[in-house]
């Protein structure tokens, strides 16, 4: 038995070393004596070993160099990512993002709904889709429209953005002209949902919104949010005055688009419960509509035409439609602001008889509206196109809904409408008569009423007759000196008439009375007169005459760069996308401009070798 050991001597193997026990341990390792001994300067070693950072010192200018390339690459590698994405002409915004939202969303208002969403993110943070390289600028496709020169003559139909949410971001995309609404005078949810109907292998959609609207209020408080930020940018303020100097031309661009050769146009509707057979009362909702919104647009449209709406399509017969555009066009030639919008009204392509399009012009002229936009969705239901896939048995269920159709379906008829309205908008025919009387007339009128105020007015002559008139003119006093005495002051302040009325013949006193009463309506008619040219636009716009052509925008089926220019051709001033917008994502505007550049240009180079030979 071995003895205990003894106080602070080693355990037998605490003083051996790891690869000692191992190799005792574990005979088979067959450890040598001088591996162990080598074993034991390699732990020596290993005890005192430093960090390769602290053993090599600072960073190399090779190791930098590589730090730096390596950097560089990864940021130009998302600068070309960034610039490819964010282009207009990537395929990707048709082969990628669309498709991604479809499958995602079953429900394309849904998909709506979140696009639209993303593009004013993407247009905050600055990675917003864009028209890259600006080719607008060789003004190849620019054209005159109200006075103003765009860019180019394509623009976007209503429905894309109802509540104005998004204009400066689809600006970015490439249209000249977008229309945002409609929008109703007081919010109204539209029709119940599920209201928007995909026929993807047509290209084709089938809506009944019901013009779901948050109401020309909140819309006009957006526009209004939007002029002002505007001017804050250019240094003016946030203020009434700054909205006021952007607003009279003061930022050297439209006051509506606020984009040079940019246009927007405000879509404005009546309410789903105002009845439609009170023409007033529609009217008075039009009106509404203006003095909130005319402010902020270029061009105001008369929706007259959506198919969603019960009874809105019966106020394109002529009378109502001629009463209701009349109001539309005096509200706007009243807006507070130096350049007026012009009024534009939006007809069905349902309504295409020779008898309808005429008394729909016949109330354009009557009205003095500036012009129409041919087309909007249709009742019908289209055939097939047969270059493109057959309908899926989900499609077939969905051309069963009520709703307006639109799609490339459209774009023959939309061709045979515009046809049908040049030729009745070119001229002003002679049964109308000229909505407004010119500035000579109304002034001739008012003279002829002072003339007659001074003459009945002449038996008591208290003052200068030419002061009278004066101050029925200017609506002031004229100043008399208070040291000159009349006549008047000299007499008593009370002298007792010698004839009564009472004591006159019943004859004599109708003769009063009749006097009195037409000199009132001779009073009353002379300050509307002159209500009247206070509100005639500047001299300059009174000088074209209300005979003009109208303009005309086309919307419905125009889906490439050759159909636009076909409606072009065929008397339209602008080609407005909808459908092909919604299936061909943000680069469609470019596209459709890039078609038309290249089809342009080879009609040149076939006349040039017809020429030639």
């Amino acid at each position: 038995m071995r003895p205990p050991p003894r106080v602070g001597a080693l355990h037998p193997i605490s003083h051996v070393t790891a690869p000692t026990f191992a190799c005792r341990s574990f005979p088979s390792l067959a450890c040598s004596p001088s591996h162990v001994s080598l074993s034991r300067s390699a732990l020596l070693r290993q005890q005192t070993r430093r960090y390769a950072s602290t053993e090599a010192g600072a960073p190399t200018v090779g190791s930098r160099l590589r730090n730096l390339a390596v950097g560089a690459t990864l940021l130009l590698g998302f600068g070309v990512i960034f610039v490819y994405v964010t282009d207009t002409r990537s395929s990707i915004h048709k082969y990628v993002i669309v498709p991604g939202l479809r499958t995602a969303y079953r429900d394309p208002e849904e998909a709506h709904h979140v696009g639209n969403n993303a593009l004013k993110r993407l247009w905050e943070m600055g990675m917003h889709p864009r028209e890259r390289g600006n080719p607008d600028l060789n003004q190849d496709l620019t054209i005159e429209v109200f006075g103003h020169t765009l860019l180019n003559p394509i623009g976007t139909s209503a429905g894309i953005d109802k509540h104005a949410d998004i204009p400066d971001p689809l600006f970015a995309i490439g249209p000249a002209i977008i229309e945002i609404g409609g929008t109703t005078p007081l919010p109204q949810d539209g029709n119940d949902k599920p209201r928007v109907f995909r026929l993807s292998s047509q290209n084709a959609l089938i809506n009944r919104y019901g013009l779901n609207s948050e109401g020309a209020d909140h819309v006009a408080m957006r526009l209004r949010r939007r002029v002002r930020a505007f001017a804050y940018s250019l240094g003016y303020g946030y203020d009434a005055d700054a909205e006021r100097r952007v607003l009279d031309g003061g930022a050297g661009v439209p006051p509506g688009s606020l984009n040079a050769g940019k246009l927007l146009a405000v879509n404005i509707a009546t309410n789903k419960t105002t009845p439609k057979e009170d023409v007033e009362a529609v009217t008075n909702d039009y009106v509404y509509c203006v003095d909130r919104l005319a402010p902020y647009a270029d061009i105001l449209v008369v929706n007259v035409s959506s198919p969603n709406t019960p009874g809105l399509r019966t106020l394109q017969q002529t009378e109502p439609l001629k009463k209701i555009l009349t109001g539309v066009v005096d509200a706007a030639r009243s807006v507070d602001r130096k350049i007026k919008p012009a009024v534009m009204v939006k007809v069905s392509p349902d309504e295409d008889s020779d008898e309808q399009v005429a008394g729909i012009c016949e109330a354009v002229w009557a009205s003095g509206v500036d012009g129409v936009i041919v087309g909007n969705t249709t009742n019908r239901r289209p055939q097939p196109l047969p270059h493109l896939q057959n309908l899926t048995p989900l499609e077939e269920q969905h051309l069963l809904e009520t709703g307006g159709f639109s799609g490339p379906h459209l774009f023959e008829r939309t061709v045979a409408l515009v046809k049908k309205y040049r030729q009745l908008l070119n001229e002003r025919p002679a049964s109308t008569e000229t909505p407004s009387r010119p500035k000579g007339s109304l002034e001739a009128e008012a003279d002829r009423i002072k003339a007659s105020i001074k003459a009945s007015t002449a038996v008591a002559p208290t003052e200068n007759p030419n002061d009278v008139v004066a101050s029925i003119d200017t609506g002031v006093i004229p100043f008399k000196d208070m040291s000159e005495k009349e006549e008047s002051e000299k007499q008593p302040l009370f002298k007792l008439p010698t004839d009564r009325f009472y004591d006159q013949s019943k004859s004599e006193q109708d003769s009063l009375k009749s006097n009195n009463d037409s000199s009132e309506v001779e009073r009353h008619r002379l300050r509307s007169i002159q209500d009247a040219l206070e509100k005639l636009p500047p001299k300059a716009e009174r000088n074209v005459s209300n005979d003009r052509p109208k303009v005309i925008f086309a919307t419905g089926g125009i889906t490439n760069g050759k159909q636009a220019l076909e409606v072009l051709n065929a008397g339209a001033s602008v080609a407005m996308v909808y459908t092909a917008l919604v299936y061909g994502g943000a680069g469609t505007i470019s596209r459709i401009k890039d078609e038309m550049r290249a089809e342009i240009k080879g009609q040149k180079g076939q006349k040039r070798k017809k020429s030639r030979s």
